[in-house]
């Protein structure tokens, strides 16, 4: 399975100490060269060097930029779905709503991070999807409330 990633989720996932759920659901994750860009930059929240990571396998950056809808784009995000797209990525895992709906728009199957933790609450490798996506919100990741209510209970919780 292809499955590309953007950075957010690594900020997510990181910030928590969930980086882990992205191999075990996925297996392998392809990132551009940008996002390993965005992620060693470093912040708030510390992301190890994606390089670092043997699960993670960095792409060198498409220089195609002739789809003038990613221009409102970050470089990770236009990266991410010029690289998904190119190599017909069955998964993209993005958070921006404005990239999720340009990947969407272009027909890329997308994923957020909050979908992460609801595939991860349902294969057991998480105890709450609510009190994780909780920890996210307070390490400083926005996700809507009543979006997070409304999985939750769709899982149960």
């Amino acid at each position: 399975m292809i499955v590309y990633s953007n950075t957010t989720p690594f900020i997510a996932l990181a910030g928590i100490g969930c980086l882990d759920l992205l191999p075990k659901i996925f297996g392998e994750v392809r990132v551009a060269q940008a996002v390993v860009d965005e992620c060693a930059e470093g912040g708030r929240v510390f992301v190890p060097s994606l390089l670092e990571l043997d699960w993670v396998i960095p792409v060198p950056d498409d220089p195609a930029t002739e789809l003038t809808i990613l221009f409102e784009l970050d470089r990770g995000e236009k990266q991410t779905i010029l690289l998904a797209r190119r190599d017909r990525a069955e998964k993209v895992i993005i958070d921006e709503r404005l990239g999720r709906s340009v990947a969407e728009y272009l027909g890329l199957d997308v994923v957020g991070t909050l979908g992460i933790l609801a595939k991860a609450k349902t294969l057991g490798l998480i105890k709450s999807f609510q009190d994780t996506a909780s920890l996210m919100q307070q390490n400083g990741v926005y996700y809507n409330s009543s979006l997070i209510r409304r999985i939750a209970l769709h899982l149960g919780e």
